[in-house]
């Protein structure tokens, strides 16, 4: 009789976005033998958008980890080896060894670790100096920016010195981004005008008996609206990868504008399916989280459409540029007084331009023209935004 086995599962390091190529693994958070559920956080990645939480995608036993601490890892490379758990059956079990017979133990010992800020590895990389050959003078011996460039002068004559700042990486990688976009997704736009008048009188009404802190913002509509259109045409709920790649679950990606300079578009997962309150609480949590810079992989990676807002200090109309895979971006410009005229009658109304920047190859104007109804609809229409759509 023969023993069943479940192929050993391979971790293999995700994509946090379309500019990026590579991260450096900083810390492994489990080690073999520790048992991991879907979700939990193994390491942490340092890229242009900071150090990033990296989930695990299943349920399991760490192997074996393949990755050192420190070591550049290019995304789809293997960083860790899963057993995956239940799923191993035995027809007849391997006999036993006696004592005597166990393998003795082969000691390994421990690989030289070298401690060295990320701000000292980034300059070494740049210079080419080889960090084994610097002498730390940081906290137990820890390699710092001043001994790397005290090595670069030793090296090589004085040069001018460039800083890269993080908000100039987060601005590279963004630029990267759009680039990207902009080359290879023929977009289209389009506009429409939503009366906002019965929204802000239902925000009103909702924030009256809430605490300043557990206030709803009118971003809580706009996520939810978009959530509940996307249900209505689903074709913008989609990456492109070669095809067409439609997604049943909606994880809407917000944009977060940085303090520093850049930005930043964490995932609210699940968009459809959370309260208003939940929604708030999601949004909350990701803008500060990511202005410390401080995302799980899943927010970067899982979006399936972006949304950004300029809120009430920016621009009427903001037409966005898609962020690849995905094939849409919604742009909620700020609300304005506006001449509005309804039943042949003209007034005067709080209105909001919605946009939507589509990719061509995925949709068409109808679609798009679909979508922004929905859109439109659900807005003016704050009470059917928590009902169930048919």
């Amino acid at each position: 009789m023969t023993e069943v086995l479940t192929p050993t599962l391979e971790f293999r390091m995700p994509s946090l976005g379309a500019d990026m190529e590579a991260g450096f693994l900083r810390e492994w958070k489990v080690k073999p033998g520790d048992h991991v559920n879907r979700g939990d956080i193994i390491a942490e990645v340092e890229t242009q958008k900071g150090i990033i939480d990296i989930e695990v995608f299943d349920d399991g036993v760490i192997e074996k980890l393949l990755i050192k601490v420190d070591d550049k890892v290019p995304v789809g490379t293997a960083m860790a080896l899963i057993s995956p758990t239940g799923e191993v059956t035995k027809k007849e079990s391997a006999p036993v060894p006696r004592a005597e017979e166990a393998p003795k133990p082969v000691v390994v010992p421990p690989e030289h670790h070298l401690r060295a800020s990320p701000l000292s590895r980034k300059l070494a990389q740049e210079k080419g100096i080889d960090l084994n050959k610097v002498k730390g003078t940081g906290p137990d011996g820890a390699i710092t920016k001043a001994d790397v460039e005290r090595a670069i002068q030793e090296q090589v004559a004085p040069a001018v010195e460039i800083k890269v700042m993080p908000a100039e990486a987060i601005r590279a990688a963004v630029a990267a981004a759009m680039s990207k976009s902009n080359r290879e997704i023929p977009h289209y736009y389009l506009e429409t005008r939503v009366d906002m008048s019965k929204a802000l009188a239902w925000l009103s009404y909702e924030n009256k008996e809430r605490a300043v802190k557990d206030r709803l913002l009118p971003a809580v509509l706009y996520l939810r609206a978009v959530a509940k259109a996307l249900r209505v045409v689903p074709e913008l709920n989609s990456y492109w990868v070669d095809r067409l790649q439609p997604k049943q679950d909606i994880h809407i990606g917000f944009v977060v504008s940085l303090r520093t300079g850049g930005i930043m578009v964490p995932a609210i997962h699940d968009t459809d399916k959370k309260s208003a309150d939940e929604l708030m609480r999601a949004l909350t949590d990701v803008i500060l989280r990511s202005r410390a810079m401080r995302l799980r992989s899943s927010e970067l990676s899982d979006s399936t459409i972006t949304i950004t807002s300029l809120g009430d200090e920016g621009a009427e109309v903001v037409y966005g540029v898609i962020y690849p895979p995905q094939v849409a971006l919604v742009g909620f410009g700020k609300v304005v007084e506006q001449p509005w005229a309804m039943q042949g009658l003209l007034g005067v109304r709080p209105v909001l331009t919605v946009t939507l920047a589509a990719d061509h190859r995925a949709t068409d104007g109808g679609t798009g023209s679909r979508f922004l109804a929905a859109v439109k609809e659900f807005l003016e229409k704050p009470e059917s935004l928590w009902e169930k759509t048919k």
